[in-house]
């Protein structure tokens, strides 16, 4: 109802142009504004998603578009679509002319805008939508040295996939197919690693096939030529009255547990430890002892919790359970690490809807895609900060 509200305000506040400008990386393409036999202001799909680098399907009563790895579901001749699997009212329905689909032009003017804010800023005065990957004011365009995203070229991260092996993490209740924890977040690992290649950053894989690697060990992945270390995880809970009522997503960084809740699920990830072979002399220590034997890693705490917010803030787009927050505990698997790092739970396995989301093709690629941006703003963040302070010391 929100989006059929703004279409009629604006409406009544303005004009409809004669044609619209969509302006991406890939050039700048013009668009008739056509209007419906109601008389609503329509656009034809097979120009404007061209411009927009999407595609579309046709069938079964409905109209498929994907583009910037996300899916819109439009319903044929209603004035309804889905959008993470919900419903959405728009102020004019979706339309099939002489084998041409006609979007609304609300589609770019509030729908965009709206649910892939970062990507899409509508410009009312002008008639132009600006296709924008990157945060900031800009159409981010390839430069010398830098990426079409903004980045410099050259950043690496670790991506671990948890568990693996004769670990076979948690067991996956409504997973399906007799999948487990460790299945689960290898899919997520290899699909993240395209994403981020994709996306021109370098990734190391602490595993890519079902196989053990020891907790202690996979930190080291992400050393001196590495500039994060992600860890992908799924929760669950005992069995107990009304546990698979319990869902939504969090993400962790290094320091002592300040819940209870967070000291259960370090307890429950780096029980994994137990998978282990014997020929680790070291004996794991305890509590803040050992989170704290390295003093290096403090000095990863700050940018490690922002790493974590920006997660949650993606995340929070495309995931259909609820925000968990930015929680710190003492996990094993971020202790060798020599920078940033973080440890994502992405839904519980105990919870019916939380493990249809983790184990479809189309909410994988929603989160996957989600994180990938996430770590996109930080690396952008992380240089605009060291730019600044490298330009004030050449000021001195």
């Amino acid at each position: 109802m929100m989006l059929a509200t703004l279409a009629l305000a604006g409406a009544l506040l303005g004009t409809v142009p004669h044609n619209v400008t969509v302006s991406t990386p890939r050039g700048n393409q013009r668009i008739p504004v056509r209007t419906n036999a109601a008389g609503a202001p329509v656009l034809a799909a097979p120009m404007l998603l061209a411009a927009l680098d999407a595609t579309v399907r046709v069938a079964n009563g409905w109209a498929e578009v994907s583009l910037a790895r996300q899916g819109f579901r439009f319903l044929l001749g209603a004035p309804l679509f889905t959008f993470n699997d919900r419903l959405q009212v728009l102020a004019a329905p979706v339309v099939v002319t002489r084998d041409t689909l006609y979007l609304p032009l609300q589609f770019i003017t509030e729908v965009l805008p709206t649910f892939l804010a970062e990507r899409y800023q509508y410009d009312a005065t002008r008639g132009r939508l600006v296709e924008q990957p990157a945060r900031g004011g800009r159409t981010p365009v390839a430069t010398a040295g830098r990426l079409p995203n903004g980045l410099r070229r050259g950043h690496m991260v670790a991506v671990d996939a948890g568990h693996g092996g004769v670990d076979p993490g948690n067991p996956g209740m409504f997973f399906p197919g007799g999948l487990r924890e460790k299945d689960v977040t290898l899919q997520m690992s290899l699909l993240l690693r395209e994403e981020l290649t994709r996306r021109g950053i370098g990734v190391r894989m602490t595993r890519s096939t079902d196989t053990l690697i020891a907790l202690g060990d996979r930190g080291g992945y992400c050393t001196q030529s590495c500039d994060l270390f992600v860890s992908l995880h799924v929760n669950s809970l005992p069995r107990k009255r009304g546990f698979t009522s319990i869902r939504g997503f969090e993400t962790y960084f290094l320091a002592e547990a300040k819940t209870e809740d967070a000291a259960r699920v370090a307890r429950m990830e780096n029980d994994a430890v137990r998978f282990e072979t014997a020929n680790n002399e070291e004996a794991p220590l305890g509590g803040v002892d050992f989170i704290l034997k390295d003093l290096q890693l403090n000095e990863h705490l700050r940018e490690s919790a922002r790493l974590a917010e920006l997660v949650q803030s993606r995340i929070g787009r495309v995931h259909t359970g609820p925000d968990l927050g930015v929680k710190q505990a003492g996990f094993m698997v971020l202790t060798t690490a020599r920078r940033p790092a973080i440890l994502v739970e992405l839904g519980y396995s105990t919870n019916p809807e939380d493990s249809k989301l983790m184990t479809s093709a189309a909410g994988q690629r929603r989160l996957v895609t989600a994180l990938a941006d996430a770590v996109v703003d930080y690396l952008l963040e992380y240089e605009r900060k060291t730019d600044a302070a490298a330009d004030s010391g050449a000021s001195r």
